[in-house]
């Protein structure tokens, strides 16, 4: 990732110069999960479930604070902590929740992709499903161009989304004081799901993995006064973008309230919002508004759901891949469910879908949250810059908060539905739970077994270079025979030179391999003889005369075939320790022409491969 500087004179230019992450993952506070929630909790219940927006927007904000402090500290993600915390079947338990939950956001914000085309322009939703598929690609495109002017793009949509519930609430006309009482907490009957829904949507889990490694995209000294200073940036750039978001959720609510629960109004797809706004609110500028906030709510929210794929994959596993191979991978697993409910069951059925995804960040949520706590409470991680113990107690008590609202969920949930599943069914699902419950009761419990390993960057100590590590495993290499793969061409004197210089520096044996590629060679292989083969024997053996002496030994080996499965057989027939190969550079076409034999050998041996730029291109065999 690009890295920022941030070394800037005065206080505000240092602020701008830190600012950034946060409003990159506040996106996540508003995607369009969240205004199912939302709209369903006003719609519903009218004010009353103010105060858990309020709840979840300061758990939100403790969290990331957390998420920073780990990554600005400890140079470490949240992902590739758990990696190094964990035994590897936890961390891959972890890895495969997280995963599903970078799937359910990916789900919300393809409904709301989709349904603001829809809204804006008509597009059947089976269509719009086709063009989220494709729509992704322009924003990876966004990312190429750097970290600042993404940020820049990410802040236009979300200043969009903002400035179109701004106008919303006015057009509305909310009562001030029943919002005023909705910030007392309490619960209506039939609330616990809606919100649940709403602390998944507002808390997600995928934010605290992308924040601790957005945060290391600012070039900082590692000092502790340097680390401190960027803690206290971060802490205002995350109190800006968050409470922005909590302003669009706590709109949507309003908006919500004020025109469908005021009038009665059942509200059960997002459409049926957005066909009522008109003529609840009195303006013709509401739905149009609407459309729009949602459309850029879901495109904004798509970059970021692709960066914490990339997190969490070379966080958990070390696995790196090409950002649009992620995204293909995450955007099918989600179009996939879309898709097969919008073909069954409409557009109310997209509704629902966008209320369980939320449901499912929230299940998720506990398993990403515990690890986070624990970590920034470690002295042995954090140093001077573990949580003092009234942040502990905070976060403590926003786990329990989650923890047990997801519990009582999931035995609410299978208390109902368990009579009515096949046994089967009903089986596997408390299996599953069961597996749940015991993976957080021993992320909670791990700490107190005392084991705690030091996050060391390949065996480093801590507040060692990375790369020390790296040279205190060097080992100098036991060559006893470099092989060089030869073609009778201009380009042998290149490869040769380099095969015999290393050759004398290892004190190894030299072996010259060549493969007779002649047409009975192609067919009958060793059994073919031929004018071909005689003049390549007799011209690997002139070359052994000349280059071999009493510190030089060299062997001839010639086979005939096909290049790259004979040249792998000759190295692991003779015992070849390192192989220098030739390579000719072709591309495209060329390749489909002259072969790529130095890709085909490359991949079928685990021994070192020097490639050699030869000059000749006329030859074949160990063209690449």
């Amino acid at each position: 990732m690009e890295t920022v500087t941030v070394k800037r004179r005065g206080w505000a230019r240092r602020l701008f110069a830190f600012a950034g992450p946060a409003y990159l993952v506040s996106v996540g506070y508003m995607d369009p999960g969240n205004w199912a929630t939302d709209i369903e909790a006003g719609a519903r219940f009218g004010y009353a479930l103010m105060w858990v927006l309020l709840l979840s927007n300061g758990m939100a904000l403790l969290l990331q604070t957390l998420s920073v402090r780990l990554g600005v500290v400890t140079g470490f993600d949240l992902a590739q902590g758990c990696r190094r915390e964990y035994p590897r079947p936890v961390s891959a338990a972890l890895w495969v929740l997280a995963e599903l939950a970078i799937v359910a956001t990916d789900l919300a914000e393809v409904l709301g992709t989709i349904l603001g085309l829809n809204l804006l322009f008509g597009l059947p939703l089976l269509w719009g499903c086709a063009i989220t598929a494709c729509d992704t690609f322009l924003l990876l495109a966004i990312q190429r161009l750097g970290v600042r002017r993404m940020e820049a793009f990410i802040l236009m949509l979300v200043g969009t989304v903002a400035g179109c519930f701004l106008v919303e609430v006015f057009l509305a006309r909310p009562d001030w004081g029943a919002a005023a009482a909705g910030l007392r907490p309490s619960l209506p009957p039939g609330a616990l799901f809606v919100a649940i829904g709403i602390i998944g949507a507002t808390v997600m889990p995928h934010n605290l993995y992308l924040h601790s490694s957005l945060v290391q995209s600012r070039g900082i000294d590692r000092t502790r006064t340097a680390r401190a200073e960027a803690c206290r940036y971060n802490l205002v750039d995350s109190i800006v973008a968050l409470n922005g978001a909590f302003f669009v959720n706590s709109a949507i609510l309003l908006v919500s309230a004020a025109t469908f629960f005021r009038h009665g109004r059942v509200v059960e797809e997002i459409q049926q919002a957005h066909a009522m706004l008109n003529g609840l609110v009195g303006s013709n500028l509401a739905q149009p508004l609407f459309g729009i906030a949602l459309l850029a709510a879901g495109q904004s929210s798509t970059l970021t759901g692709t960066l914490s794929g990339q997190v969490v994959m070379e966080g958990f596993v070390n696995l790196r891949l090409q950002p649009w191979v992620r995204r293909l991978v995450t955007r099918g697993l989600a179009l996939i469910p879309a898709t097969i409910v919008i073909a069954l069951a409409g557009s109310h059925g997209t509704y629902r879908l966008l209320i369980l995804s939320q449901v499912v960040l929230s299940l998720q949520l506990p398993f990403a949250v515990i690890p986070l706590v624990q970590f920034t409470s470690q002295r042995e991680k954090m140093g001077s810059f573990a949580s003092a113990l009234w942040l502990r107690l905070l976060a403590w008590m926003a786990a329990a908060v989650i923890a047990g609202l997801n519990i009582w969920l999931v035995v609410d949930t299978l208390g109902e539905v368990l009579p009515r599943w096949p046994l089967a069914a009903g089986g596997a699902a408390v299996a599953v739970a069961v597996a749940l419950a015991a993976l957080l009761v021993w992320l909670c419990l791990a700490p107190l077994t005392g084991r705690r390993r030091e996050w060391q960057t390949d065996g480093a100590a801590p507040g060692a270079a990375p790369g020390a590590a790296v040279v205190r495993r060097m080992r100098p290499p036991v060559v006893r025979n470099v092989g060089v793969a030869l073609e009778t061409g201009e380009g042998d004197a290149d490869v040769l030179a380099m095969a015999v210089s290393l050759a004398r520096s290892h004190r190894s044996r030299l072996t010259l391999l060549h493969v007779i590629e002649s047409p009975g060679g192609m067919v009958y292989g060793a059994e073919s003889e031929s004018l071909h083969t005689r003049q390549d024997q007799a011209y690997f053996e002139a070359l052994a005369r000349e280059i071999e002496d009493a510190d030089l030994p060299v062997e001839v080996l010639l086979r005939t075939g096909q290049p790259v499965p004979e040249i792998v057989a000759a190295v692991r027939e003779v015992g070849v320790d390192l192989l220098v190969m030739g390579t000719h550079g072709h591309r495209g076409v060329q390749d489909v022409v002259f072969g790529t034999t130095v890709s085909g050998v490359r991949h079928a041996l685990a021994i070192p491969v020097v490639l050699v730029r030869a000059k000749a291109a006329e030859s074949t065999t160990g063209g690449c």
